[in-house]
C-alpha cells in the first residue's frame, strides 16, 4: 500500500498583505506562485516594533514593497535566510536597503556552479549572509528568541528557524505541508535529507511554519510520512532495477506515473540522489560516477 502523506492544500490569504498568522507572527505572499513554490512565497515576520524578517523571498518589488508598507511604523532588525534559493534570498539586499538590516544565514550557495542550468527556482550565488548561522546558535531579539537547526538536504545550507519557547519551527523547504521537497544533486543530498528528518523526530515543535503553504500542525505524523515515503521510493527504485530499468530516465517513467512533463527534471534529480545514496551505501553498482546519464544496477552480493 503506498504512504499516504497528510499533505494540507487549503491555504487563505491575499497578495500583498501581511497578515496575522499567530500571535507574534504575521506573513506575506509573494505573487510568484510555480509548481515549486505552490501559490508563493510566504515571508513571515516575528515580532512587533522591533522585528525579525524571514525568507524575505524572490527580487520583486511589489513584494519588497508591500511588505515595508506593512512594516510602516517599525523596524526591521533581523533578516533569517533558511536557504538560498532563487524564491527566498533575493530580496534580502532590497531589504537590508531599506532598513540597514543584517542578514543571517548558514552560508552562500553550494554545489555545482552558477552556470548550471537551474532545477526548481534555481540558486541565489549573489547572497552572502552578514553573520553566519550554525546549528543551535541563538539569535535574540525584542520580545523573541530563535534557535537555528541546520537540516541540509534540500541543500546543504538550509537552516530551520525554531522559536522554542513557543514550539515553533519555521521549516523553510525542508518540511512542506502541501508537496514533498524537492532533493537535487550536486547540492541537494538524500541521505543528509533522511538525517535531518530523523532530527525532527527527536525534537518537540508543536506547530511548523513553512515557506510555501500552510501551517503543520501534527509535525511528527508530518515527518514519519515523509521519511516513509522516501523509503518507498527507494524500494521501487531497487524494483526497477531488479526489472532490468538501469537509466534514470527509465526509472521516472516507471515511478511516476502521470506526471506532468515540466516535472520530469526534477523527479529525475531526486531519483538521481536516491541512487547516490544507494552507491554510497553499497546497494547499487554505477557504471562510472553516479551521474545522471550513468547506467546503474543492483550491487553484486
Amino acid at each position: 500500500m503506498a504512504v499516504e502523506i497528510p499533505f494540507r492544500r487549503d491555504f487563505s490569504f491575499e497578495y500583498g498583505r501581511l497578515e496575522p498568522v499567530a500571535s507574534g507572527i504575521r506573513r506575506i505572499v509573494a505573487r510568484n506562485p510555480s509548481p515549486f513554490t505552490f501559490r508563493g512565497t510566504g515571508t513571515y515576520v516575528v515580532g512587533n516594533g522591533d522585528v525579525a524578517v524571514i525568507d524575505p523571498g524572490p527580487d520583486l518589488a511589489e513584494h519588497v514593497d508591500a511588505l515595508l508598507a506593512g512594516l510602516s511604523g517599525e523596524r526591521v532588525t533581523h533578516i533569517l535566510i533558511t536557504h538560498t534559493h532563487r524564491d527566498h534570498s533575493p530580496a534580502a539586499q532590497a531589504l537590508k536597503a531599506a532598513t540597514g538590516a543584517s542578514t543571517y544565514g548558514f552560508g552562500p550557495h553550494a554545489g555545482g556552479k552558477r552556470t548550471d542550468p537551474a532545477v526548481e527556482e534555481g540558486g541565489d550565488w549573489d547572497f552572502i549572509p552578514d553573520l553566519t548561522v550554525g546549528d543551535g546558535d541563538r539569535i535574540a531579539g525584542k520580545g523573541w528568541r530563535f534557535q537555528a537547526v541546520h537540516t541540509p538536504g534540500h541543500t546543504s545550507n538550509h537552516l530551520c528557524f525554531a522559536l522554542p519557547d513557543e514550539g515553533i519551527l519555521f521549516s523553510g523547504d525542508h518540511v512542506m505541508g502541501w508537496s514533498t521537497s524537492v532533493i537535487a544533486p550536486p547540492d541537494g543530498d538524500m541521505a543528509a535529507y533522511l538525517a535531518s528528518l530523523d532530527k525532527l523526530l527527536g525534537r518537540r515543535d508543536v506547530v511548523y511554519w513553512p515557506t510555501h503553504g500552510p501551517a503543520i500542525t501534527e509535525p511528527q505524523q508530518h515527518v514519519r510520512a515523509f521519511i516513509a515515503h522516501r523509503r518507498e521510493r527507494e524500494a521501487g527504485i531497487l524494483d526497477c532495477l531488479r526489472a532490468g530499468v538501469e537509466r534514470i530516465d527509465g526509472i521516472v517513467e516507471g515511478l511516476y506515473v502521470g506526471l506532468q512533463p515540466g516535472l520530469r527534471r526534477a523527479a529525475g534529480r531526486s531519483v538521481h540522489a536516491h541512487l547516490i545514496d544507494l552507491v554510497g551505501r553499497g546497494i547499487v553498482e554505477a557504471e562510472g560516477p553516479p551521474t545522471i546519464e550513468t547506467n546503474y544496477r543492483l550491487a553484486c552480493v
